[in-house]
């Protein structure tokens, strides 16, 4: 969508830094190769340098946060948290967005809730559709209430309305109307705000069996728990064995991102499918209703709302998701691609921290500049790094020519070395996939296994294809004021 939606466009100036930043350093890469050369091939060398330390860093990360994982999915969480003697204190809210979704994704994910290793009462579950969906939902409604009707202590079926004024189509408009609906649910019943867990599941979120326990469990323990978010692993696991390679690849490196950021809490923001208190929820007016990363933008406005006092703590079970997936293969990868750019498009949220951070005394310094630098850090590598390292990265060495220097000369050689150590994360990353793939079903055959391997030889085209230009693409968007719109990803399995 070309047009000025809901909130953007307010604050043009900080909108355009990030394509700024990205287009100025494609301009200037090239510039320097022509013009340069020896200076566009030590920036290259500096770079790559930056870039091999920050995959040795990053797999470090990676297997702390794997071992992690393998401990607390072994735990038996239930018996952890009955041991609290407070079984009967936490209700969890499970809300579910859904659009044209078909029928058995819904059972899937309402069953998950039903069969989890906690108590059934203790559970309001939500299912939000769509108006222009109402034929579809309805008869999905009423098949899933004869299910799962007295499951939980409720089970509630919202229509949000188009047109509403301030906002755009998506999920964030929908989540906040299912909560104001959620509010008179909970009131009705005299809960205590602060004995409530939110969770905002994508309709194809297939939550463990421990994870409200594990869930509940940290709410009780941790300090201030209406402080701060609960993120889980995602891991797009529930069609893998039936996406493209190119989308299994993506899928995997968003799960190896997720699972090293979860031993990295203070620079976390919120990720899809996660939990938070409803107190926070209430006391922030819930979901913003006219922007796209509405994931991501309920941490920041918690963290403005209790002026810097506000954290994710990692929650190391996973919640199991659909890969994007089409009719035929081509269509797999447009899927991909939009996913992608809908995700890179949380660089809207920069103009929203900057706008807000500026003449902020309520939040400290330390805390803005973390925050600013690790999201343009993030978005500018996100677009950068692919196109540096396997594309402009090659261009001054072929117009250096002959040079009399050593440092050219041996610059090649260096940059080799560089890249056989950065092969390691390709190694580590293939190795690990295997490890958390699900039981291959039946109809896939035994061969397949070897494709998930050689899969990864894909890498560098996907880090270019669906990394580098949807990043690029989301934030030149940006910067010349072409917004975009929700992109609901087709679940099919």
């Amino acid at each position: 969508m070309s047009e000025v939606m809901g909130q953007y466009g307010k604050h043009r100036f900080w909108e355009m830094i990030p394509g700024l930043l990205i287009w100025t350093t494609f301009v200037l890469a090239i510039y320097t190769s022509f013009f340069i050369p020896v200076a566009a091939v030590a920036f290259i060398i500096i770079f790559d340098l930056y870039w091999t330390l920050r995959v040795l860093y990053f797999l470090i990360h990676l297997t702390a946060a794997y071992f992690q994982y393998k401990h607390e999915i072994a735990v038996n969480w239930e018996d952890e948290y009955q041991k609290l003697n407070r079984s009967d204190k936490i209700y969890h809210l499970v809300i579910f967005p859904t659009y044209k979704e078909e029928l058995s994704i819904l059972q899937g994910a309402l069953r998950a809730v039903a069969q989890s290793k906690y108590r059934k009462d203790r559970f309001i579950v939500m299912v939000g559709g769509e108006e222009g969906d109402e034929h579809n939902f309805n008869r999905y409604a009423k098949a899933l209430k004869e299910e799962f009707g007295n499951t939980f202590a409720a089970l509630e079926f919202t229509m949000h309305p188009r047109g509403i004024k301030g906002e755009i189509p998506g999920k964030g408009s929908n989540l906040k109307w299912m909560a104001t609906r959620a509010k008179e649910i909970i009131n009705e019943r005299k809960i205590p705000y602060k004995d409530i867990i939110v969770s905002a599941f994508d309709v194809d979120t297939i939550a463990h069996v421990q994870y409200f326990a594990r869930l509940s469990y940290l709410y009780l323990t941790i300090p201030n728990p209406t402080r701060t978010s609960f993120q889980p692993l995602t891991l797009f696991s529930n069609n893998i064995w039936d996406a493209t390679a190119p989308v299994r690849v993506a899928a995997f490196g968003t799960t190896f991102w997720l699972l090293s950021e979860l031993v990295r809490p203070e620079r976390m923001w919120t990720f899809s499918s996660h939990s938070m208190p409803w107190q926070m929820l209430v006391d922030v007016g819930y979901w913003e209703p006219d922007l796209v990363s509405e994931d991501s933008r309920i941490f920041m406005q918690a963290l403005l709302h209790y002026k810097g006092e506000y954290r994710v703590t990692p929650v190391f079970l996973p919640v199991n998701m659909d890969t994007v997936t089409g009719k035929t293969y081509y269509e797999s990868l447009v899927a991909l691609y939009k996913q992608q750019r809908r995700w890179a498009w949380g660089v809207e949220h920069l103009p929203y921290m900057l706008e807000h951070f500026r003449g902020n005394k309520d939040i400290s310094r330390r805390i803005k500049l973390k925050f600013i630098f690790n999201h343009i850090e993030g978005m500018y590598t996100w677009a950068t790094a692919p196109i540096l390292i396997f594309m402009l990265g090659y261009l001054p060495f072929f117009l250096v020519g002959n040079s009399p220097t050593a440092f050219v000369a041996n610059s090649p050689f260096t940059l080799e070395l560089m890249m056989q150590v950065a092969t390691a994360g390709v190694f580590a990353s293939a190795f690990l996939s295997l490890l958390l793939l699900p039981h291959r079903p039946e109809c896939v055959k035994k061969h397949n296994w070897l494709v998930m391997i050689l899969q990864w030889a894909l890498l560098p085209v996907t880090f270019v294809l669906f990394g580098a230009f949807p990043a690029i693409d989301a934030q030149t968007r940006m910067m010349i004021g072409k917004y975009l719109g929700f992109n609901v990803t087709k679940k099919k399995r």
